[in-house]
């Protein structure tokens, strides 16, 4: 299908979620200006999206966690599209496992992590929502995590920042209602991407346990979802009943439960 649909702005396109949501993107017809931080593979994918689906993708590499990199990333943006965005999928994301600050290194990583998953993803959403604001139109789509309803040990911070995307989401949904611009948070369970290689969670407990859906299809819902103005998409009945549980059981238990499936098993 040739590219007609505008023009969406996809971060974290390399691999995972982000490839495959970019994917779904080309296959509705949308332009892509696509970012990661690695540049070589970023023109593979922009290459290969664009000899499947006949779109315009543009590659826009970034490093979100470095300070005015998101304002950046939007403006080039603006110029490959000419003006013109009607999609910014908000899915860079950065993780770590391990106990808070421990050992004293980690404590960058996790500085790491609150920049990409909350000072990127603002800044970016505030950008996008003035542009759509102003077009009368656009969809919004920030991907935040099953995790984000709970507390999670030993993934304190990835947790917390998963929960603040959710939290900024649905109230921006309310906010903007009647505007002809919407805001969708997706909240994957556990995916089988590199993440959590990258995260360092392959010895933790939970990922024994799991048989982990395949990013496609956890990108087919969220681009769904999204574009039929959902707030929460949930992909998954373990996922919907995980994000249902805490309502149920007491923050401190539902804490160390999550602690217990969080910890490593060495």
């Amino acid at each position: 299908m040739a590219g007609n649909a505008g023009w969406a702005l996809v971060t974290g396109a390399s691999q995972g979620i982000g490839l495959a949501l970019a994917t779904e993107a080309a296959a509705a017809g949308w332009n892509l200006v696509i970012s990661a931080r690695g540049a070589e593979r970023l023109e593979a994918v922009a290459t290969d999206l664009r000899g499947r689906f006949g779109v315009k993708v543009a590659p826009a590499p970034a490093d979100l966690s470095q300070p005015g990199a998101a304002a950046a990333l939007w403006s080039a943006a603006l110029a490959a599209s000419g003006g013109t965005i009607g999609v910014l999928v908000n899915n860079a994301g950065l993780g770590r496992h391990g106990a808070f600050g421990s050992p004293p290194e980690a404590a960058a990583q996790e500085d790491e992590v609150i920049a990409v998953n909350i000072g990127a993803l603002t800044t970016l959403a505030q950008l996008a929502l003035a542009h759509m604001r102003g077009a009368g139109a656009g969809r919004v789509l920030n991907v935040a995590s099953a995790v984000a309803f709970m507390p999670a040990p030993n993934m304190a911070v990835y947790a917390a920042s998963k929960a603040y995307v959710l939290s900024l989401s649905e109230a921006l949904a309310v906010e903007l209602a009647g505007s002809g611009v919407s805001v969708t948070v997706l909240c994957p369970g556990a995916t089988d991407t590199g993440f959590f290689d990258r995260a360092g969670t392959g010895k933790m407990r939970v990922m024994q346990m799991l048989r982990m859906p395949g990013p496609e299809s956890v990108a087919r819902v969220g681009w769904r979802g999204m574009m039929a103005g959902r707030r929460i998409v949930i992909p998954g009945m373990m996922n919907k009943l995980s994000a249902f549980g805490p309502r149920l059981v007491p923050r401190a238990l539902m804490a160390r439960i999550a602690g217990a499936f969080m910890a490593s098993t060495h």
